[in-house]
This record gives C-alpha cells, structure tokens and sequence, in this order.
C-alpha cells in the first residue's frame, strides 16, 4: 500500500513507528528549504525507513537519541547500500525534531577547556560585558589574544603574572613578520587590549601593554589595487543574465562597481532596505547605517533577480544560496569566491583575489573625472579622511603632467 506525503513524495509503505506523525511536517521543511526532488524524497523515504527500524526495536519517541542513526544506518548496511549523505539526514531529521520538541534534548557534556581556552573565554566576557565591544571588535581581538597565549604558556597552566616585556615584544616581532600591515597593526592592537584586561584583572601590577613594538606605518604605504574600468564593463558584459545564478552575480557584480559597496554590506542586504518608491538603498555598514541613491541599472538587475532568480524562502536576505538549504549568503568570503567565479569564467585577470576592488575602481575613476577627495569619501562612507587619501596616489596620468622634463632629454 502506496503512501504520499507532503503531496508529492510517494513511498511503497505506509508511515510507521514512534517519528511517523512527524514525517509529513519534516518533508514540508525540506521542500521550503529549497532542496529538488530527489534529495527531498531520498530524506523522506530515510526518516521513515528510520521511524519504522525504531519501531521494530521497540524505541519508543522520547528515547530517541543521537545514537540510533549510527546502529539504523549498521543496520541498514546489511540490505541496502548507505549512501554518502545518509548519515547527515538522519542528523538532519533529528534536529528538526528537537526543534519541534518531538524528542528530547540531548545534555551534551561541557567540553574540557584548555587552560589558555578558559583565559581566552574570560577576556571574550570582560570585552562583551564590561568595554562593551561591538561583536566584529571582538572576534578580530580574540584569536590574537589565543595566539599570545599559545606562543606563551603552550598547552600548560596560564599564569598571567609571569608575562614580562620579552614575551610582548618577541611575540610581536615574530608574528609582524608574515601579516600584511593592517594585520600586524590589529595584532598590537588587540595585544595591548588582552594586556590592559591582565592589569585590571590584578594579576599584572606594570603596564605590559606600553611593551607592545609600534608597526611601522609609512604615509600612504601602497596604491590600492583597483580592478580597471575596461574590464570591469567585460565583465558585467560576459555574465549570462538568462540564468538564476547569472541574475543573482549580476545585481551583486553591479552593487560593487556602481555603488562600491563592501562585500560584508551586500551579504547583510535585507528586502526592507530597498525603497523603491525613492529609488534608494540602506546600507548597514561599519557602525553606522548610510542611505544611497539606487542607480537605475542596479534597481533593475536587483528586480529582475527578485522576480525570477531568487528562491522561494522565509529569509529577508536580498541574496540567497542557490543549493538548498536556501538562506542567505554566508558572509564577506561568499561575495569573494563569487567575484573570483566570475572574474575566471570572463577570462579576466584581477589585481586581486576580493571584492574590494571594484571599490578602489569605482574611486579611482571619480578622481579621474575629477571628484573631490571629500566627495569620495562620502561615497565611499570613510569615518576617516586620511582613507580617502590613499586614492590621491593612484591619478598617475594628472601627476605625470605635473613633471618637470628631465634637462637634455630621455637617454
């Protein structure tokens, strides 16, 4: 006797076992987090052959635990063969049934931390409690402070008061060596805050953090590495708009060359930043909220992939995954694997791997055609005007201009 569930799935026997009432709802949240067909009724036929096997051994449904897939799918082996993705369903089906209460909650043991982990776990709580750090703040500081530690006191007991000056300065002077300047600016940074949480904490009595070594910072170090504008037109150009994929790239790809939005800031796009009616967008940016005029081309490739490349979902987010689960893009580093796609399949080869480029480009070409400095910035949303100066370097044909010839000619 047939059995459909959620419409469309149909399978050869009917629901059974302890999970079998829960069945029709998980097929329901499988086919709203996107996923085809065939990998929608592999689960649904998996969650039930896995109720059934529960029944037959007598589980009942609020002794399922995390430890029932691994002896169904043994179980399983000796009949049919286990797929790749198997196991990860089961896991699947069973947190979607915790989150619906159906099975209990499993109380895993609190992991063992490491001596430098419980530290690190202190200054986490001391940046979020008592300085009030922003989330980002934190997460940039934290991993230095757990690389101090490390190098320190290795796998052994973190004794704070044995920090001297040595350790400070030979810690940065090795790390400085292999980071990029801004990295090795935010170590110091982050160090001199992980030091200064040691003197409040009482158990450093002199201030460490005078210790920490100055990173060299010369006046505008590098030209920023701008895409050129003739290939960022090839670019826009060689995208194949006929697709979903294409019309997602497309909108993303322009909202970087048009607008010189972060990578970080399209990811957070929501669908209630974009007014329509005044033709504008708000942007969530570093700290502050900024509203930007929509370009025309930009509001018609963000419509035209609302209307026929995104996904059907719950989430808000402008941009979505197109491989189920559907939700929004990950983070910064999704934008960047898409430019770097993008940028492969034109045949184009870019100054860099990332996505700020195109806001380096889209600066370059306004000083070019003779914006301002402060008009950059503001298009740019710098905090700082001593950022937008590094842009003063890259007007090359306007300071050749300025040259003086060299007496007796090129020889």
């Amino acid at each position: 006797m047939k059995c459909i569930v959620d419409d469309d799935v149909v399978l050869s026997q009917p629901l059974e076992g302890p999970l079998s009432a829960d069945i029709p709802g998980f097929a329901r949240w499988v086919r709203e987090e996107g996923y085809a067909f065939p990998s929608r009724r592999r689960r649904v036929m998996l969650a039930a052959c896995f109720s059934r096997w529960l029944g037959q051994q007598g589980v009942s449904v609020h002794r399922v635990s995390s430890v029932h897939p691994a002896r169904y799918l043994r179980s399983r082996a000796h009949h049919v063969k286990i797929q790749r993705n198997d196991a990860s369903t089961l896991r699947q089906f069973l947190d979607f049934l915790r989150r619906q209460g159906a099975v209990p909650a499993e109380k895993a043991p609190p992991p063992r931390l490491t001596p430098v982990e419980q530290a690190v776990q202190a200054f986490e709580r001391y940046l979020r409690d008592e300085r009030l750090l922003a989330e980002v703040t934190i997460l940039y500081y934290v991993p230095f402070a757990r690389e101090f530690l490390v190098d320190r006191f290795g796998n052994g007991p973190v004794t704070l008061s044995h920090l001297c000056a040595g350790d400070v300065v030979g810690f940065v002077q090795r790390q400085a060596r292999r980071l990029h300047l801004k990295r090795a600016k935010l170590l110091t940074t982050a160090l001199r805050s992980f030091l200064h949480y040691a003197r409040y904490r009482g158990e450093v009595t002199c201030d460490l953090g005078a210790a920490v070594p100055t990173v060299a910072n010369w006046s505008m170090p590098s030209i920023p590495r701008a895409i050129p504008a003739d290939a960022v037109r090839q670019l826009l150009a060689s995208v194949n708009r006929s697709t979903a994929i294409g019309c997602r790239d497309y909108a993303i790809l322009l909202l970087l060359a048009r607008l010189g939005l972060r990578a970080g800031e399209v990811v957070r796009l929501e669908l209630e930043d974009i007014d329509w009616d005044a033709g504008s967008l708000s942007v969530q940016g570093k700290g502050q909220r900024s509203v930007l005029p929509l370009p025309a081309d930009v509001g018609s490739a963000i419509a035209k992939y609302l209307r026929r490349g995104r996904p059907q979902s719950n989430s808000r987010r402008v941009f979505l995954r197109t491989n189920a689960p559907i939700r929004g893009l990950r983070g910064p580093g999704s934008i960047a694997s898409l430019v770097q796609q993008n940028l492969a399949r034109a045949g184009i080869r870019g100054p860099t791997n990332g996505a700020h480029q195109f806001r380096h480009a889209l600066a370059t070409e306004m000083l070019r055609h003779g914006a301002s400095l402060a008009e950059i910035g503001e298009v740019l949303r710098h905090h700082d005007p001593e950022t937008t100066k590094l842009y003063t370097k890259v007007d090359l044909d306007s300071l050749r201009a300025l040259t003086l010839r060299w007496p007796g000619g090129v020889r």
